[in-house]
């Protein structure tokens, strides 16, 4: 379940870094949007 929330999580934050930001910030966005994912689907403990 964890990684199926993971890469919902982050391929929905990819997806809208990569519409507002400009191409250089939105692949510089990738690795925090990483770091955001995995957090929020193993650590925090909501899912």
């Amino acid at each position: 379940m964890e990684r199926k929330i993971f890469w919902i999580v982050f391929l929905l934050l990819g997806t809208v870094a990569d519409i507002v930001l400009p191409i250089w910030w939105g692949l510089a966005a990738t690795i925090p949007i990483g770091v955001l994912s995995w957090w929020i689907a193993y650590r925090s403990e909501w899912f």
